[in-house]
Order: structure tokens, then sequence, then C-alpha cells
């Protein structure tokens, strides 16, 4: 329950801009699952928008509704149960018709990201590697003979690589359970660590009722696992346990390099947390090498295996195509700034990549001038950072701005909880 005029006008208007992104892709994308997700997310966002509307005007009446109607959660809990869950399982089922390798975006019920997720770890369990050697295809490679992740990527395909094959098991073992598992257990794994604060709505708007987090989650899913165990790795780091920190974060890494800039905000992070171990530098060099040695070595022993069997696929899946180099260009050129710049042609792609190595240069200098002093601190560099190189980069997707926007819901929640956390307890009488 609020009574916060200015909240609920943030609410109107923050459901009103995700119903202006919700109609239009129900009714012209090009994507049948983009569009079965459209006309859920709109009656979604719409209740959002006239249950907003209502608090307000009960607010200004003087009037505070009870119970959960009363509550700005309301929303955010029919948005995911509408815009999340119910297109998620009626596209699991759609899926089992068997159409998601045909070149037809209009058909498909899950985006590739899901096929080759699924494939990769059925090459990984047979071939001990889940990359295809495109040389040696017999034709000339396409865009879906690429898997432009890392090895750990691969084990949310494992359930259906070992228990798919019936209609029942493939509806059960669909990645995207997989990736959405992962993303909660994340969640809950975080907010244990914080010592459960109380979530501002906020937050959750930015990190779970944002369109880009809800479409993802019902279409594709292997972002929201990947910025969740990113999270767990921040919280990690800010609860001292650097050892499992490094662990996690070498997971995140070993799934997709775009989040590899965080090693550097974290191991920022540890030195400075613990301020005064030292008498002579007051930073904690101790716990960076066991942060850095387990980031290291656990990101050998994941990447080690996999390069030693097909050197050359692994390289050329794992860098040169989203590099841009690799024998197909990657499909990734949303329209952002980077993208636009480089369109420009040759002068354009090097002022996008200049811009991309200033905006590195601007984000070390932050570090080194103003470290993160608590996981707060360290959520948002992460977010300014990874959003910056998101925006600048000149292959990119729109939809990978769900990672600046997620962290930055994970930003406030940290607030919270560090807020708590410095409160004097209450004394008793």
């Amino acid at each position: 329950m609020t009574r916060d005029p200015a909240a609920l006008r943030w609410d109107v208007g923050f459901y009103l801009a995700c119903l202006a992104f919700a109609l239009p892709t129900a009714l012209v994308s090009e994507f049948y699952g983009y569009r079965v997700w459209g006309n859920f997310a709109s009656v979604a966002y719409g209740f959002g928008v006239l249950h907003s509307a209502w608090l307000l005007l009960s607010a200004r009446k003087g009037l505070t509704p009870r119970g959960l109607p009363g509550s700005r959660w309301c929303a955010i809990a029919v948005i995911a149960l509408l815009a999340m869950i119910l297109p998620l399982a009626l596209l699991v089922i759609r899926r089992l018709t068997g159409v998601d390798w045909l070149i037809t975006p209009f058909s498909w019920a899950a985006q590739p990201e899901v096929w080759v997720i699924e494939r990769s770890a059925d090459l990984l369990l047979h071939h001990g590697t889940p990359y295809v050697d495109v040389t040696a295809l017999g034709r000339a490679p396409e865009v879906n003979d690429y898997t432009p992740y890392g090895p750990v990527m691969a084990v949310f395909g494992l359930p259906r690589a070992v228990f798919g094959g019936t209609p029942l098991g493939d509806a059960l073992t669909d990645a995207r359970w997989m990736f959405a598992l992962a993303a909660c257990a994340c969640v809950l794994g975080t907010l244990k660590l914080l010592k459960w604060p109380k979530v501002p709505v906020g937050a959750a708007q930015l990190a779970l009722a944002c369109p880009l987090t809800a479409l993802t989650w019902a279409v594709a899913g292997p972002d929201l696992a990947i910025v969740g165990l990113l999270v767990l790795a921040c919280a990690l780091a800010a609860r001292g346990k650097v050892a499992w920190s490094g662990l996690v974060l070498a997971l995140v890494i070993s799934a997709k390099l775009i989040v590899a800039p965080a090693a550097a905000v974290l191991a920022v992070f540890v030195l400075v947390r613990r301020g005064g171990v030292s008498h002579k530098t007051g930073l904690d060099w101790p716990a960076v090498g066991r942060f850095a040695s387990a980031l290291v070595a656990t990101t050998a022993a994941l990447h080690l295996p996999v390069y030693l069997v097909d050197p050359a696929a692994f390289v050329e899946h794992v860098f040169r195509f989203p590099l841009g180099m690799g024998a197909v260009r990657s499909p990734a050129a949303s329209p952002l700034p980077g993208h636009l710049i480089a369109e420009i042609g040759p002068v354009g792609q090097v002022a996008a990549f200049a811009l991309v190595g200033a905006a590195a240069v601007a984000m070390v200098g932050w570090l080194v001038r103003r470290p993160p002093a608590n996981g707060s601190g360290a959520v948002l560099r992460i977010a300014v950072g990874l959003g910056a190189l998101i925006l600048l980069t000149p292959a990119t997707r729109y939809g990978y701005l769900v990672y600046p926007l997620i962290l930055l819901g994970a930003h406030l929640t940290f607030r919270v909880a560090e807020t708590s956390a410095a409160r004097p307890p209450r004394s008793s009488s």
C-alpha cells in the first residue's frame, strides 16, 4: 500500500511505456514468439496502467485500498503471470510442432539461441565440444551453425539432450525452463546473502517487469541466467566470500564473454572493501589473490578441455564470429549508436571502436578515482560499463540492454540491504 503520488505517477508512466513496447510487438513483429508474448504482455501492462491509475486516484482522495489490490506489487504479480509464465508455457507447447529450424521467423516458438544451446549440449555429450566445425559441413555455413557462447552455456541444454526425445520430455526440458530456474535460484541466493532485504518496487520493475526481461523470459532466456549469476557473484563478493565470487564469475564469463569486464570491477571491489587490512596500503591483496586464483583456475578448467578437442572451431565460434570476423557475419545489428556510427563506412568503424576504447578508459578512471566501497557501488559500475559497451559496440542487439536494466534493479536492492545493515539495532527497555 502506498499514498505517495509521485511513486504512483511513476508507475503509470512506466507501465504506459511498457504497453507502448508490447502493443507494436504483438501487431508487427516478424517473430511468432514475439507476437504471442506481445498479446499477453499488452493485457498485463494495460492492467498495470489501470491499476496504478486507480491507486493514484485513491491516494488523491485520501483513500488507502487494503490487501494485494491496494499494493503496487499487484501489477508486478500480474505481469509475472501474464507476460512471463503463461506465454512461456504456451510457446513450449507450441514448439512441439517442430518448426524451429525452418527459415521462417513467423513460425518460431523459440528464438534460435534456444535451439543452438540445446544442440551444443548434444554435441558436447557426443563429441566433447559444443562447437560445429563449419569447414566440414559440405556446404556453405550459415548463422545458425554457430554457437557464440562459452562451454558453460551448453549445460542448460543438457537436460533436453539426456531426457528429451518424447513430447513430454521435450516440453519439460526446454532450455528456457533451465534458464528460468537458474535465474530464480540466483535471485534467491542473492537475497539470502543480503539477509532478505525489502526489495523496492522500482527495483522489481526494472529487473522483472521491464519488457526486455519479460520478453527474454518467454522466447529465449540465456541472458537472464547469465545476469543472475553475475549478480550472485557480486553478492558473494559483498559478503566477503571472494573465492566463491571468483568461481561464479568464471561460470559467467565461460558462458558469455560480454560480461568479462565485470571481472575488473569486482577485483577492485574485493581489493578495497576491507580497507585497513594492511596498515601500509589499506588494501586487501590476499583477498584479491583468492578471487583471481578462483577466477583464473575455474576459467581454465572449463575452457581448456573443449579447446583441446578442436582449437580452430573454438576460436571460430567464441571469438571470430562475435567479432564479425567469422566465415559468416554475425546478425547482431540493432540500430544502437555504435552500429549506426560503424555503418557510415571505414571511418565510422574506426570511430565506433575509438568510442568503445574511450568508454573503457573512462571506466578505468572511475574505478581508480572512486573505487566501489560496497556491493551496490560495484553493481552500479558494472551496469554502467556493460551499458556503454552494448550501446557503442558495432555488432550488438537491443535485447542485451536487459543486462544494465537488471543490474540497476539489483543496485537498488543492494542499497536497501546496506542501509538496513548500517542501522544501529533498537535498544530494548
